[in-house]
């Protein structure tokens, strides 16, 4: 994918209304921490487009990210984040839910696990939550550069076992630092984007 334009164009707290942005959208889930702002700087090739932080539990909105007028990549807020307090925990979680039952536009979920870890009781519950939903989501294997080449196949296997994984998830493992697995995840969406044409 050639990344002309980028953009972040909208961004939903708790009360707003969830735009129809008219493209197709792809959402990025997962624990806070897991990466999910690196994985979307490396896959436009933006240093600091969706912002990091080492404080987890940052993105307290739902931010679609525009990409060459073509599509949306939607960030949504990170779950299970210890330290948020209880009522705010519930509301990022109405919010996702809000945004996964009701987007026009919604064409894939991808949950990001973090491939040096078993999936948390979260993890769980968010892949068959999206299931429930109707959509088929897709795994990222988050970290890849911080475990051995060696370890990848079982930790992959730990992941889709853990989660109960029907046999056909895709399973993508990716680095932020080397940004092995970029091109797997812009093939997907492309051919997404194609069945949508």
């Amino acid at each position: 994918m050639v990344i002309r334009q980028v953009s972040l164009d909208i961004v939903c707290g708790v009360t707003s209304r969830l735009p129809d942005t008219g493209r197709p959208e792809v959402a990025f889930a997962g624990k806070s921490n897991v990466g999910k702002s690196s994985l979307i700087n490396g896959l436009v090739n933006r240093k600091a487009l969706a912002r990091t932080s080492s404080q987890p539990g940052k993105t307290r909105t739902i931010n679609f990210y525009r990409v060459n007028e073509e599509l949306y990549l939607v960030d949504l807020p990170g779950y299970g984040y210890a330290a948020a307090p209880e009522e705010i925990k519930a509301q990022w979680g109405k919010m996702i839910e809000r945004y996964l039952h009701t987007s026009q536009n919604l064409k894939c979920v991808f949950l990001l696990i973090d491939i040096r870890h078993a999936p948390s009781a979260n993890d769980r519950m968010m892949y068959h939550w999206i299931l429930e939903q109707g959509y088929r989501p897709v795994i990222i294997a988050t970290k890849l550069d911080k475990i051995k080449r060696s370890q990848i196949q079982k930790q992959l296997k730990l992941i889709r076992e853990t989660l109960e994984a029907e046999k056909d998830t895709v399973m993508i493992p990716f680095s932020a630092a080397t940004k092995q697995g970029r091109e797997e995840i812009w093939e997907l969406i492309r051919g997404l984007m194609e069945e949508e044409e």
